[in-house]
């Protein structure tokens, strides 16, 4: 367990060294959740918090973090689903705390968390009945470093973009375009009036947005000659046998010119991450089309 956690540490320092060599704009990074291995299992916890563990992984976790700062990467965490801090089960809030806390102390010991947004978010949904007045209930339950650190972005189910809204006070947002485009059916704009409040709830820093597409397969079901040759209409995709559920689905690649041209539009405003399935091949290709756009 502890060899699989320095194979996994030294990795996160190779990784970043490779991205390091990437030009400024592409910079950015999303960790996995699994560095530390069984870290919240309650009967293999006590493991990683022996003293001596914990100062092994403090430093090899500062290194990281140093490497981050020293080449400009912003660099990110996804807890999975059932992370639901908005639950109204007090035991699954709870567990959901103690996972968000998990991804907290590995930014926190790569120096993260001091101040609001320093370099490093921890993204998660709402996710759960309570909706947004549960992320209000339980930020006073989580460290400082927490705070400064969560980011909530739309979700593409019940809590859509106008209950990300209410939290604009609270945390900062992340806009998730395709996540919307599948529960609100539409293609928002930059100068859509709910811009501002998420630029604004980053308080000065510069904001992420989240950009993915549907897979080839599920479009094909609409039967469209040249698919990926336009801006698809959700509602006609799906009277033509897509099917919603499967749409939500990243693709591998970036297909479609005319849906990068789309998400490049808020380039001015957000850093995009790119949430495709092979990673920084399909990230090259919207940095390609935005030097192309003459957007860089």
């Amino acid at each position: 367990m502890f060899e699989l956690f320095t194979h996994n540490v030294n990795m996160m320092k190779k990784q970043l060294i490779k991205v390091s060599e990437l030009p400024i704009n592409r910079r950015m990074f999303r960790f996995s959740s699994r560095i530390i291995p069984m870290s919240t299992e309650p009967n293999w916890g006590y493991f990683w918090r022996k003293s001596e563990i914990i100062d092994y992984m403090s430093k090899h976790f500062a290194e990281v973090g140093e490497l981050s700062r020293k080449h400009n990467i912003k660099i990110s965490f996804h807890p999975g689903q059932f992370c639901v801090l908005a639950s109204e089960n007090p035991n699954i809030v709870n567990r959901s705390i103690q996972e968000f806390e998990y991804h907290v102390n590995m930014a926190r010991w790569m120096g993260f968390g001091k101040t609001f947004q320093d370099g490093c978010k921890i993204n998660v949904h709402i996710s759960g009945k309570q909706g947004p007045q549960g992320i209000i209930d339980v930020l006073p339950r989580l460290s400082p470093e927490a705070r400064n650190l969560i980011t909530i972005e739309n979700d593409e189910n019940k809590w859509g973009l106008d209950a990300s809204l209410e939290l604009k006070d609270h945390v900062a947002l992340v806009l998730d375009i395709h996540h919307h485009w599948i529960r609100d059916e539409e293609y928002i704009q930059p100068d859509d009036e709910r811009i501002k409040p998420i630029v604004e709830s980053w308080r000065g820093k510069r904001p992420t947005m989240h950009y993915s597409y549907s897979r080839d397969e599920w479009l094909a079901k609409a039967n469209i000659n040249n698919v990926h040759g336009q801006l698809n209409d959700i509602n006609t995709l799906l009277e033509r046998n897509c099917v919603k559920q499967k749409l939500r689905a990243h693709s591998d690649y970036y297909p479609n010119k005319h849906a990068n041209d789309w998400a490049l539009s808020f380039l001015n405003d957000f850093d995009i991450m790119c949430e495709a399935k092979k990673k920084n091949l399909a990230n090259e290709q919207v940095y390609n089309r935005a030097v192309e756009l003459k957007l860089l």
